[in-house]
C-alpha cells in the first residue's frame, strides 16, 4: 500500500468526511430549516413512488442495521456469545442479500422514474443528480462486493471484513487510525468505502438531510397527502362566511333596517 493511500484514503478521508458530516449539519440547521427535506415529488407521480420508495428505504434501513452490527461489533463479542463464524456468515449473508436487491430494486425504480417521468424529471435539482450519482455508486458497489466476495464463495466461506475493515473503522472512531489494516483489503470493498465517505461528506447538502430529522416520528409519519378539487365543490356556487357590509341603515335597527343613515 502507497503511503498516499495509507495517509490520505485511509487517514485523513475519513475525518474530512466526517467533519463535513457534522458541520454541514449544523449549517443546514442554522440557515436552511425550512428546506430541511425530502422535497416530495408525489404530486407529480405516484404509481411508482407507491411500492418503490417504501422498497428502497427498508431496504437502506436493514442495509444499515447490518452494516452497524457487522463494523462495529468486535469478532471477539460474537465467539464469546458461542455464534461459530459460519452460523454469523449465515446470518449476515442471507438477510443481507435480501436487503441488498430490496435497496438495488428499490432504487432503480426511483432512478427510473426521476429520468422517464417528465414532471418528475423537470424538478430534479443538479444537487438531486450529484446524490443520486454518489448514492447510487456505493449501493452498487457493496451489492457487487457481496456477491463476488460472498455468495460466489458459498455459505462456509467468503471474505471476513470483521478482521480488516471493522478494526480499520473502529480505530477511526476511536481517534487512533490504524491504515496498516486496510492494506490486504480486497479493491471492491475499498471502492465501496471511499464512495461511502464521499456520500456522507455530500450529504448535509442534499435532500438526504431529512433523514437527520427530529422528532423520530418524522420517519413513520405518512406522506403528504394531494388531493384533487372535486368537480362537483369547484362547480357549486361559494358561499362566504361572512355577512355583507350595509350601507343603508342606522345599524341599530335590527337586520330589516333599510332606513338611510343620517351620518355620521
Amino acid at each position: 500500500m502507497s503511503t498516499f493511500e495509507s495517509a490520505v484514503v485511509w487517514t485523513a478521508l475519513p475525518y474530512v468526511c466526517l467533519v463535513l458530516l457534522v458541520v454541514g449539519l449544523v449549517w443546514r440547521y442554522r440557515t436552511d430549516q425550512l428546506g430541511w427535506t425530502s422535497r416530495s415529488s408525489q404530486w407529480n407521480e405516484r404509481a411508482i413512488l407507491r411500492w418503490a420508495s417504501p422498497l428502497f428505504h427498508l431496504g437502506v434501513l436493514l442495509v444499515g442495521a447490518g452494516h452497524v452490527m457487522g463494523l462495529l461489533v468486535p469478532k471477539t463479542w460474537t465467539e464469546a456469545a458461542g455464534v461459530p463464524e459460519h452460523v454469523y456468515h449465515l446470518a449476515a449473508v442471507i438477510p443481507g442479500t435480501i436487503a441488498g436487491v430490496m435497496t438495488v430494486v428499490g432504487l432503480a425504480a426511483l432512478l427510473y422514474r426521476r429520468i422517464v417521468v417528465k414532471s418528475v424529471r423537470l424538478a430534479t435539482t443538479t444537487s438531486d443528480k450529484v446524490m443520486y450519482v454518489l448514492l447510487a455508486v456505493p449501493i452498487l458497489l457493496g451489492a457487487w462486493a457481496t456477491v463476488s466476495t460472498q455468495l460466489v464463495a458459498g455459505l462456509h466461506g467468503g471474505y471476513d471484513y470483521r478482521e480488516t475493515i471493522s478494526p480499520w473503522l473502529r480505530s477511526v472512531l476511536s481517534l487512533q487510525p490504524d491504515a496498516s489494516l486496510m492494506a490486504e483489503v480486497p479493491l471492491v470493498f475499498k471502492a465501496h468505502i471511499v464512495a461511502g465517505l464521499l456520500l456522507l461528506a455530500i450529504w448535509p447538502f442534499t435532500r438526504l438531510v431529512h433523514v437527520v430529522s427530529a422528532p423520530v416520528g418524522y420517519v413513520t409519519r405518512p406522506y403528504v397527502v394531494y388531493r384533487s378539487r372535486p368537480a362537483a365543490l369547484t362547480a357549486s356556487t361559494h358561499q362566504p362566511g361572512w355577512g355583507p357590509v350595509r350601507t343603508q341603515g342606522t345599524g341599530n335597527q335590527g337586520d330589516d333596517d333599510l332606513a338611510p343613515s343620517q351620518g355620521a
